[in-house]
């Protein structure tokens, strides 16, 4: 599944575990936060992917015991989702019809009257 992140929109994390890092990467899973940049990440070790910088953490260097010099490198887009405030409301778009779609008449049934 494929979201479109933007500068300023909120988010929240699903997933905050990190495999192999003991260093405490100041995200938490459920908690909500804003982005401050996303865009195309290549990282040494890594590799290339989308990433998003927060608002709400600055990361610094990454030159502890299992850093690798990147400064504030950025998350992974797939470790949030967008915050989806009112979740009965997105899924009432989904079955609204879109403006170029014809509208079907709606037939009307007549009875019959006994005689």
């Amino acid at each position: 599944m494929s979201y479109e992140f933007h500068v300023g929109q909120k988010v929240v994390c699903i997933n905050d575990t990190f495999k192999h890092v003991s260093i405490d990467q100041l995200i938490r899973k459920g908690e909500i936060y804003t982005i401050r940049w996303v865009g195309e990440y290549t990282h040494y070790v890594d590799g290339t992917f989308i990433g998003v910088k927060l608002a709400e953490i600055h990361r610094g260097n990454d030159d502890g015991p299992e850093g690798y010099g990147a400064a504030d490198m950025p998350y992974r887009a797939t470790r949030f989702r967008p915050l989806v405030k009112d979740k009965i409301a997105s899924l009432r778009k989904l079955l609204a019809p879109s403006p170029d779609a014809p509208v079907e008449p709606k037939e009307k049934i007549k009875k019959k009257e006994k005689v």
